[in-house]
Parts: structure tokens; C-alpha cells; sequence
């Protein structure tokens, strides 16, 4: 191909190639609209709605947020709630700490639906920090506005437990059988950390029984359940909760068992086995003794027999010795024989009576 130089020694194209580059430049031009508008037509509609309500969000940032894996409808839609509640002037809820929240794991609706309403409940101090900061801490931040403005209501026991009622006994053994409802509202302040409403449960309930059960009667209990809620609200059960209790109200109670007639009725029967066993223990020895007694005598009547074979034997020596006679054995015979017959006719006598 020859090629036409300039005065200063630079090449000329010829009339074809700078038709070919005038083609492939056309083409490149065309392929950047064409990116723009698919890009454009992609976050045309957020950046309308930013543009339109004054969120502050330009198209480049929504395609930033693309680029760093953030959503950039709920960034957009969480800007507009702010800007239109007026919350991002006073605030400083700003583009950048919403993309911040949204990817630290936050839910970044959750929390500008939470600061509108307590700025409409006027009473509540949240600001965008402290409001991130309870849901990143895994509260539900919404509901713990909702619950500082109209306070919540808690059954005692709950009605998730198997039991029904709070069964406690007075002084006098009488059980009462209560169930309460606890008005709390949401602290704020001690949200994080804070422990949760079983705590709050399992503390009322503790707080029923025990003055339940520092009640003499339960006529006194029956006469003025409010002693029950004012003993239990002076403890302050409330300490170290995410709630701070409102009151607490005696929905029911009624009266159940004798228990203390029951234990005493138990420990009676309890007193009367052991009185058996310990009787059982003393005829046992007894019969003991008595089998001794009768193994003693047996014993004895041994003896006895022995003794008696012996005087055969020293009467026969008496006679060989001469120490005994024959008249003096008749005499001692017949002593021997009034002396049976006078225990017969004992005997006799005795009988006939």
C-alpha cells in the first residue's frame, strides 16, 4: 500500500482506512450508549425517586452500591422514609452510614421505621447511633419503640408454661392459686444487656409467692390483693431488664387445698408408723427376754435333776458309812410321804375353787 507523507515526514491514511476507523469508532460510541442506557435504565427509576423527593442519591452511587454488594433499593427507600420524616438534617443519617449498616448486617428499614416513630411519639431520645447499635445487638428495635410507647402486657405464669396458675400458701396452710398480668415498658437504656420478660416472669412469680407466703391468713390475701402488688413492686424486680414494670395486677385467685392440713395429717401418720415400728421393736425384745427366761429354767430343771440323782448316791454311801440308818431312812420316807400328801390335798382344794 503506498502511503503519502506529510511536509514533517508524518504518514497519511488513505481514503479507506480512515473509513474503517470512522466504522469501528461509530461502533465503539454505540456500544457506550448502549452500556449507559442499560446501566441508566437499571437505576433509572431509584435515581428518580432520589432526585424527585431529595434523598441526595446520584447515579453514581447506585452504581458504587452494586460494586460493594449493597441493595441499592432498600438504601434508596430507607433515605426517602428519612428525608421525608425529616430525620436526615437532624440526625445525620447520611448515604454512607445507611451502606455502613446494611453491610455490617443490619436491617436499615427497621431501624428508620424505629427513629420515625419515636420522633412522632416525642418522648423517646433515639438517635441514628444508639438505634444501629440495638439492632446489631439482635434486638428488634421497632418493637422495643412500640412497647416504650404503649406498654405491653405480660401474662404470669406465661401462657407458653404448662402451668396455669401461681400456686403459693399463707401461714395458715391454705394454698391460693394466682395469676397475674404485668404492665412493662421498654428501657431503652438497658436494652443491650438487658435481660428479656421470662426474667420478668420468673421474678413476679417469685415475688407473688413469697408474699403469699408471708401473709398470716388467707382471708388477709383474699380482703386486699393489692398488698401482693405493692410488696412485689417495692423489690424492684425490674433491675437489670430491657423493661422497666408499670404494674402488676392480680387477674384471679382463688382459693385451693388445705396443705397445711394435709402435711399435718402426713406427718401423723409419718409419727404413728414410727410408733408401730419402735412398739414392734420393744414386743420383739420382749419375746427375747422371755425365750431367755424359758432357756434359763430349762436350765436350772437340769441342774435340778442332776441334783436329785445325786442323793441316791450319797444315801447308799450314808449306809456303807454307817451314818445313816435304817430307821432313820423309814422315818425320812415318811416325812417325805405327809409331806406329798399334804401338796396333793393343797391341790385338791385349790382346784375345786
Amino acid at each position: 500500500m503506498n502511503m503519502q507523507e506529510t511536509p514533517l515526514g508524518i504518514p497519511l491514511l488513505a481514503a479507506g482506512d480512515s473509513t474503517t476507523l470512522v466504522i469501528v469508532g461509530a461502533f465503539a460510541v454505540m456500544i457506550a450508549v448502549l452500556v449507559f442506557f442499560a446501566i441508566f435504565a437499571q437505576f433509572a427509576r431509584l435515581w428518580v425517586q432520589s432526585v424527585s423527593t431529595g434523598a441526595g442519591i446520584g447515579l453514581v452511587d447506585l452504581i458504587m452500591m452494586r460494586f460493594r454488594k449493597v441493595n441499592p433499593t432498600v438504601i434508596v427507600r430507607s433515605k426517602i422514609m428519612s428525608v421525608q420524616a425529616g430525620l436526615d438534617k437532624s440526625e445525620g443519617i447520611t448515604t454512607q452510614a445507611l451502606q455502613a449498616h446494611y453491610m455490617a448486617g443490619g436491617n436499615v428499614p427497621l431501624v428508620i421505621r424505629a427513629m420515625i416513630a419515636a420522633r412522632k411519639a416525642k418522648i423517646i431520645d433515639l438517635d441514628f447511633k444508639r438505634a444501629t447499635a440495638i439492632d446489631l445487638a439482635g434486638r428488634n428495635i421497632l418493637e422495643a419503640v412500640q412497647t416504650s410507647v404503649y406498654p405491653r402486657v405480660i401474662d404470669c405464669p406465661s401462657s407458653e408454661s404448662n402451668r396455669t396458675t401461681l400456686d403459693a400458701i399463707a401461714k395458715n396452710g391454705i394454698q391460693l392459686k394466682v395469676r397475674a398480668r404485668v404492665t412493662v415498658r421498654a428501657n431503652l437504656d438497658r436494652l443491650i444487656g438487658g435481660a428479656t420478660e421470662e426474667t420478668i416472669i420468673a421474678r413476679v412469680g417469685e415475688g407473688i409467692v413469697s408474699a403469699i407466703g408471708s401473709a398470716p391468713t388467707h382471708a388477709r390475701v383474699l380482703e386486699n390483693p393489692d398488698t401482693i402488688s405493692k410488696a412485689v413492686l417495692s423489690r424492684k424486680l425490674d433491675s437489670q431488664t430491657a423493661f422497666e414494670i408499670v404494674s402488676i395486677d392480680i387477674a384471679d385467685i382463688d382459693v385451693g387445698d388445705n396443705i397445711g392440713a394435709r402435711l399435718q395429717a402426713d406427718q401423723a401418720e409419718a409419727d404413728t408408723r414410727v410408733a408401730r415400728a419402735q412398739a414392734e421393736g420393744r414386743r420383739a425384745m420382749a419375746v427375747s427376754q422371755e425365750q431367755e427366761k424359758f432357756a434359763k429354767i430349762e436350765e436350772n430343771r437340769g441342774h435340778l435333776v442332776e441334783a436329785e440323782a445325786e442323793v441316791p448316791k450319797a444315801m447308799a454311801e450314808a449306809f456303807r458309812t454307817g451314818n445313816l440308818g435304817i430307821l432313820d431312812y423309814y422315818k425320812l420316807k415318811n416325812v417325805q410321804a405327809d409331806t406329798d400328801m399334804r401338796e396333793s390335798i393343797a391341790n385338791s382344794g385349790s382346784r375345786r375353787d
